[in-house]
């Protein structure tokens, strides 16, 4: 069964995007932007954010300048849930962290400084579970806005082909 998501309009998506682009935006110059006057812009951003829409505001960073030279993506095969939930909360190298379902059980972005830093990092997760590690070369998207789902948009891939 679909997860209903509540109405939004378009004003609505069209904060969401400007928030997801720029957190620091003034509720001015947001009004500007969706043509909205400001109390309105400000009373409809606090309703998505008592909605949940919105579920907090964080500053983007630059990993290289903090230090961190190398991005990974590990694969963690199958293991306890509480174990490595453990490991998880005790390794602040751990970015984000997606519990999966599939071949890994979990997927984990790390950002360490250097190959040896990497090797220690993923040798704490190798003594749970079998893991596979990849280097991020480039990050060409990131956080990319997320507005609300609209199926009426989806379209097929390909279209497939019957016997009739």
């Amino acid at each position: 069964m679909p997860t209903e998501v509540p109405e939004l309009d378009a004003h609505d998506a069209h904060i969401l995007a400007e928030l997801q682009r720029d957190a620091r935006i003034s509720m001015a110059e947001l009004g500007r932007q969706v043509q909205l006057s400001q109390p309105a812009v400000t009373e409809r951003v606090r309703k998505l954010e008592i909605a949940g829409f919105i579920r907090g505001y964080r500053a983007a960073v630059d990993y290289q300048r903090l230090g961190y030279g190398i991005r990974a993506i590990l694969r963690v095969g199958r293991v306890e849930y509480g174990r490595i939930l453990g490991l998880i909360e005790q390794t602040p190298e751990v970015v984000n962290a997606f519990n999966v379902a599939g071949a890994d059980s979990w997927i984990l972005e790390i950002a360490v400084i250097d190959v040896e830093h990497l090797d220690a990092v993923v040798t704490k997760f190798s003594l749970l579970a079998d893991t596979s590690t990849s280097i991020v070369l480039n990050v060409p998207r990131e956080s990319a806005a997320v507005l609300p789902a609209q199926r009426e948009n989806i379209k097929p891939a390909i279209r497939k082909v019957t016997g009739r």
